[in-house]
This record gives structure tokens, sequence and C-alpha cells, in this order.
């Protein structure tokens, strides 16, 4: 059955077009984690997935459902592997930016605010007290600009005037994105060279964060927490044509599906019921990883300095 479904993970926007040139793909298991890092190589292949070019890189972690501690840490230490790798290392004088995208009032788009507030900043620190560490730390600040319907500014706006003024070597962006699997909501993390479109996932497009925008790298990274309702009428209706052998019949599909889609649900979102704890949970795991790549500390200290 054809599907016109948005999704923010390069991963499953490869998996509906498995057949694109211009695409270099390789796939790994870490424990429990796999590892999916796609390069978009081109313009007609960045066209065809809408995606830019650039690296993406997924990762998965279906046991993160049941909320074990030891995966938190496994998964934590993955995404600070993953942001030193695309980083190339950072110097030691390195000042970093880590912006926090997202309306902290809402919970599924809360991710990036709570992020922020967990990253371990020493920008002050570096500042006004250079002689209090023995050895050099990395300058990192952490802001959380809001929407524009609450500041009345666009988030690039805010952040430009900020990167302008502080001059980070690095950005690091958070937010939360869309799947469109709801098996992948809260159990991925997709983190890319290529920046990020606040408010593309719920299909309010905001102004590009860039390294193009800013002149600056950008790192972005996101969790998959909402998914739209037309995404999970069509599995289900895929699901049970499988069960009743009408899958033969695909306009006859194709057409329910729509029906249910623009009758009753529209342009509607879903996210967990649980998700105020997911947001907690998976905030937790990406400023750990942040914290990790940036301060070159290990797990206990992390947790230990924003405990």
């Amino acid at each position: 059955m054809a599907r016109n479904i948005y999704t923010d993970l390069a991963m499953e926007a490869r998996e509906l077009n498995p057949s694109i040139p211009g695409i270099e793909e390789t796939n790994e298991s870490k424990g429990e984690i796999g590892v999916s890092r796609i390069r978009v190589i081109n313009d007609l292949a960045a066209q065809k997935l809408s995606k830019k070019k650039g690296i993406y890189v997924t990762l998965d972690a279906p046991e993160l459902v049941n909320r074990p501690l030891d995966l938190f840490e496994a998964l934590s230490k993955a995404v600070a592997e993953e942001i030193k790798q695309l980083t190339g290392g950072l110097k030691d004088e390195a000042t970093v930016l880590v912006v926090g995208l997202g309306n902290r009032f809402i919970t599924p788009d809360s991710l990036g605010p709570r992020v922020a507030e967990q990253v371990y900043v020493t920008r002050h620190i570096t500042e006004y007290l250079p002689d209090a560490f023995d050895h050099p730390i990395r300058s990192v600040c952490a802001i959380a600009p809001g929407v524009l319907g609450v500041t009345g500014v666009e988030t690039l706006e805010i952040i430009r005037g900020v990167v302008e003024h502080i001059k980070p070597d690095l950005v690091i962006a958070i937010d939360s994105l869309a799947a469109r699997s709801s098996e992948r909501i809260s159990t991925a993390v997709q983190i890319t060279d290529t920046g990020i479109s606040p408010g593309s996932g719920v299909g309010n497009t905001r102004l590009d964060i860039s390294p193009e925008a800013l002149n600056v790298p950008v790192l972005a990274i996101g969790v998959p927490l909402v998914v739209y309702a037309s995404t999970v009428v069509q599995d289900a209706i895929e699901l049970m044509a499988d069960e009743t052998g009408l899958h033969n019949d695909e306009e006859r599909l194709k057409s329910l599906a729509e029906k249910v889609i623009n009758e009753k649900l529209g342009p509607m979102i879903m996210t967990p019921k649980d998700i105020d704890s997911i947001v907690g949970d998976m905030s937790r795991i990406i400023a750990d990883g942040i914290n990790l790549a940036i301060h070159d500390a290990n797990y206990d200290e992390i947790r230990s300095l924003i405990a």
C-alpha cells in the first residue's frame, strides 16, 4: 500500500527507500544497541530521502522500553563515542554551546530544555576562575531559547546572537523528533552533523539551525517521542490485511486508510502515556552522553557532578 509518512529518522527514511543511489550505509551491533550510519552523498539522494547531505547515526536500543539502568549507561557512552567521532576530537581549550530546543511546557517537546539543565556548564568558571582547576577544562555553556510562539523571536535568531558573542567551536542542538514506527518511540537516538529544523517533526518547521546558518559546526541530537496517528492507522490496516488476506486489494486498503485518516484523525500526533518518565530518562541519557564526550570524564564522575 502506498504510504505518505513523515519521519525525522534517516534510518527509517532509508528503510522506506532502500534503492536510492548516492547513499552509504553501515550497520553494526554494540551489545543491546544497534548502530546505523548513513551518509547522504549527493543532492539527488538528499532530495529523494528528504534529508540534507551529511552523516546520520542512529543508536537503536529496543530494550530501552524496560528502562534498565545498565542500558542507560551503555547508551550514554555510545552517544559520547559518536559525538567524539563526528567532531574529530575537541581541543582542550574549545568552547561548546549546548542548545536545548523545544517548549519546556509541553512534555513531549521538553527534551531539549531538560537536557540543557543537566549539562555540566563551565564557561563561567573558565572566564572568572581560570585557576580553579589544575588541568585544562573545556568551556561549556547551555541555553534553552524557547519557541517562537512563546518568545516572539525565531529560535535561530537567538542562537545566532549567542554564537556571535561567545564564538563557540561547536554547537550541539537537542530536540524531540517524530518517528514512522511507534516501536522506536523513546528507544532510538539520532545524531547528525547536518543541523536541525526545529518543529519539523510536527509540521511546524522553523529556520534551520545548521553549520551554514551559524558558520560553526553543528551537531543535532534527537529522540523520537511522537508518532503521527495516521502512521498507526496504516500499520494497523496493513496488519489486518496480512491476517485476513486482503493485502492483494491495495486500492481498497488505501481508500480505507485515507478515509479514516482524513475524516477521523487529520494531523493528530500521538505520544506514550508515560511520556513524563520517558522524557526524564532520555534527557538524562543524552545529557550524560554530552558530558562524557566534552569533559573526558568517566560515567560515575559525570553522574556525581549532576546528581
